[in-house]
């Protein structure tokens, strides 16, 4: 078929006026303005009309287990308190609930224009329970913080669970709940499968304290609960990850192939580490969720002028409200109004897609990549990307691999 829109957004320069696109089984073969691609076919023709026709949104950063909690953690006073939060109302949920919940996930992330999704699975074992609607990686969550002799078993299970699925990776969950043996057993599975690997790391004040001064309120739950201590008190988080995952081929930083979620708390130590790595992993940063918490500033800035490849994603419903990434955009803006709308777009198209690895495929739209594509209204033949980014409310036309919907 022929896809023809007011404007095509490529994600390869300026939106094509009254441009068109033809797709091919699953791919699209052809993009440009409308009289050329009629020119060169004579496919049908769908006429999107007055609205924007650009990449499938992907969604780099997400919890669908957690859909069921939208709401019902109240902001807490310190990132601990929210660990505590969660963890009761955890408590209180069955495997019906954690499966409805993933299901609530995909239909609302498609609604909102997301093809894609990174989603860390804390139950690998309930994947082959589900039907996911979009294109999908599932990073399965570990943590071992009460067995860190057992991290290779954890590990083990974990990816039986993950390798009958298309796309996989592993997800220790955090250098407080997840220990060094853990983090590199999942590096060496990384290496010998070719997948990729995220976590979260520096993602509050409270772990600052917790690795660097070995105090505070995370420091002082994590020591209730039983972990060990002998690795706070002496490096920032980042430094300590650093530390424990060395990439094989060079003394200093860690494979391209982790996602870093958050990355909030940065010291001016850890950005001399950065500038003298001679490799950079992808970073995902979660605008609304760091709003709930009120973390300290992003380091966009910095970390984009060290070379950093930094996407959005929207975290969990237990602290958001919705699984938008226009949302997720919008808030960026406003933290960041100095930040081209383009550049923005790009962070949940072809950087996120870059992050998964599938730069080739995804996050464009250009001959050979998949036929993964959305329609918004855009009517108003000012700024397109700033009308884009400005987008509220669900995304009236969506294609993944030819399945439609208007």
């Amino acid at each position: 078929m022929i896809l023809r829109a007011r404007y095509v957004v490529t994600m390869d320069g300026s939106p094509i006026e009254n441009g068109a696109v033809a797709i091919h089984g699953n791919r699209i073969i052809d993009v440009g303005t409308f009289d050329e691609i009629r020119a060169r076919a004579s496919d049908e023709v769908v006429d999107l009309g007055e609205r924007a026709l650009l990449p499938g949104l992907i969604n780099a950063h997400c919890h669908l287990d957690y859909t069921g909690l939208r709401g019902k953690i109240a902001s807490q006073k310190s990132f601990t308190d929210w660990i505590r939060a969660i963890n009761a109302e955890k408590a209180k949920l069955s495997e019906p609930d954690y499966l409805a919940a993933i299901a609530e996930g995909f239909a609302e992330a498609k609604k909102f224009g997301t093809t894609t999704i990174a989603n860390l699975e804390a139950f690998p074992e309930l994947i082959a329970k589900t039907r996911p609607s979009i294109r999908t990686w599932w990073f399965a969550e570990m943590i071992d913080v009460r067995e860190p002799d057992h991290a290779g078993e954890i590990v083990d299970l974990a990816v039986e669970s993950l390798k009958k699925t298309e796309h996989w990776g592993l997800a220790p969950h955090a250098l407080f709940t997840a220990s060094a043996n853990l983090y590199r057993r999942c590096q060496e599975v990384a290496e010998r499968e070719s997948i990729l690997l995220t976590t979260h790391l520096a993602e509050s004040r409270e772990e600052m304290s917790m690795f660097r001064d070995a105090k505070g309120p995370l420091f002082e739950f994590m020591k209730e609960i039983g972990r060990g201590t002998n690795d706070c008190g002496r490096l920032t988080p980042l430094a300590c990850l650093l530390e424990i995952v060395r990439d094989s081929s060079t003394s200093l930083g860690m494979t391209t192939r982790w996602i870093i979620a958050h990355l909030n708390e940065i010291a001016e130590s850890d950005f001399d580490l950065l500038a003298r790595s001679t490799r950079r992993f992808h970073v995902v940063h979660c605008p609304r969720s760091h709003k709930y918490f009120d973390h300290s500033r992003f380091q966009f800035t910095k970390l984009r002028e060290l070379g950093f490849n930094i996407c959005l994603g929207t975290d969990s419903l237990a602290s958001n409200s919705d699984l938008s990434l226009f949302a997720e955009m919008r808030e960026f803006q406003k933290r960041f109004p100095d930040v081209a709308p383009e550049e923005i777009l790009s962070m949940v198209t072809v950087r996120a897609a870059r992050a998964l690895g599938r730069e080739s495929n995804l996050g464009r739209i250009r001959a050979g990549y998949s036929a993964d594509l959305i329609a918004i209204p855009c009517e108003s033949g000012g700024n397109v990307f700033e009308e884009i980014v400005a987008f509220e409310g669900s995304v009236p036309w969506l294609m993944i691999e030819e399945d439609t919907r208007d």
